[in-house]
């Protein structure tokens, strides 16, 4: 019998495969500090603490985290925080007042909310240099928006994002049968190993990132004229466009991180002078 929906529309994995399939792709633990996103009713967390050197629980429901606290108040390497992940700083909940070895990072595991699912991410990204991977499930069309490529329908903004701060790795799908109770959407676990590239691509995050946004606003115009409503000039568009052998006529979707980042120095360099 399936339940009904939880207040806080949850969808709780409840296939065994799938659970153990997530924790084994997440490799090696043993030595490792992990944090699960929303661990809901315990099922990867019984996985993984037997497998980790420290779990860190991170749960909005306040009655499951209470309940989670309960069942494991003997648990000597299992922390549990009653909070929302999106005002979580990770480090420093990992390590409050440590001041840790700069070689130990993270690993994330987490089934995430389908409606705050690119918040989370984001939210991943921007403390990514704490992080080693994160084995996450979301919506597959998600999935396949993080992977994709440029040059296909599905590459955006959340793809260029993303592939800015990971190596993505879309690793399997899971039916709606899966969980309780069933979404009306296949979900798929993607694993996003934390190697950010914007010291490789001679950019500054910030800045860049809201340069990405930009010329992923309007992805049925050309980069040129999306580049142009974000305010550079003309004859500066077609120097960066040239410079990073592009048509003038290309699209927002056309275009891989790289050449964006060459196109962004073009044109901020131009404006400094």
């Amino acid at each position: 019998m399936r339940s009904e929906k939880p207040k806080l529309g949850q969808n709780f994995l409840v296939s065994p495969a799938a659970q153990m399939q997530i924790v084994e792709s997440l490799g090696d633990i043993a030595h490792a500090t992990v944090v699960e996103i929303g661990p809901g009713k315990g099922a990867i967390t019984t996985l993984l603490l037997p497998r980790a050197a420290r779990l860190l629980c991170i749960e909005l429901d306040h009655a499951l985290a209470a309940a989670a606290q309960a069942r494991w108040a003997a648990a000597a390497n299992l922390t549990i925080v009653n909070a929302s992940v999106l005002d979580a700083d990770l480090a420093q909940l990992a390590w409050p007042g440590d001041p840790r070895s700069a070689a130990e990072k993270l690993v994330v595991v987490g089934n995430l909310p389908y409606y705050i699912t690119s918040d989370i991410l984001l939210h991943l990204f921007a403390q990514a240099s704490a992080i080693d991977r994160a084995v996450v499930m979301v919506q597959e069309e998600v999935a396949d928006r993080l992977a994709a490529r440029p040059g296909t329908r599905d590459y955006g903004v959340l793809s260029a994002t993303t592939q800015l701060h990971a190596k993505v790795e879309k690793l399997f799908t899971v039916p709606p049968e899966a969980f309780d109770p069933p979404p009306n959407v296949h979900s798929a676990v993607v694993r996003l190993t934390m190697r950010p590239r914007f010291e490789e691509l001679g950019v500054p995050r910030e800045p860049f990132l809201r340069f990405t946004q930009r010329i992923f606003q309007q992805k049925r115009k050309t980069l040129a004229n999306n580049l142009k409503a974000a305010g550079f000039a003309s004859d500066a568009i077609q120097k960066a466009l040239a410079d990073s052998q592009l048509a003038p006529a290309v699209r927002p979707e056309e275009v891989p991180v790289e050449q964006a980042a060459q196109i962004y120095n073009v044109l901020t360099s131009n404006a400094k002078k």
